[in-house]
């Protein structure tokens, strides 16, 4: 489920069967690297829709966490987040992300960091980016069902 009203509506009446949020984590900046974390934007968002179209019913997309690239308290914000997230009784977190600055506060975050570089799909033709995407998926959603089944044990 999205961050639509339409979604959040029908999460609203199923939500004892929505364990798991994915969010989405890219950075902002406008020096050299702009395009580069344009082109981070533009896969996060198609690979985490299409997670969660594979997904629906038990994930919540909730939308991007922006941050700017530089910014020193990134990580105290993303748990307020994560903290609020947890207050609503969800069991799973996972943090999607192509920065590879976030590997080095792995340990800091408590929850499931899913670091995958961007694929720039400006280079790609449809099909092949469509290829691509859907081969990430499918391993994005094993690291998840493995999750889901060891926390059960």
């Amino acid at each position: 489920m999205k961050w639509t009203a339409k979604d959040l509506d029908m999460y609203i009446q199923s939500k004892e069967y929505v364990d798991t949020v994915l969010i989405p984590l890219v950075p902002i900046t406008f020096g050299s690297q702009i395009k580069q974390t344009g082109s981070m934007n533009e896969f996060l968002t198609i690979l985490s829709s299409e997670i969660e179209k594979q997904m629906k019913g038990r994930i919540l997309l909730m939308p991007t966490f922006h941050y700017l690239s530089d910014e020193e308290d990134k990580i105290d914000l993303l748990k307020r987040w994560t903290n609020k997230v947890k207050e609503n009784n969800f069991k799973h977190i996972f943090f999607l992300t192509s920065d590879i600055e976030w590997k080095k506060e792995e340990r800091e975050l408590e929850h499931n960091l899913v670091w995958i570089p961007a694929i720039p799909l400006e280079t790609l033709e449809n099909n092949q980016a469509r290829e691509m995407i859907n081969q990430q998926v499918l391993q994005i959603l094993d690291i998840f069902t493995y999750n889901w089944k060891n926390e059960k044990k």
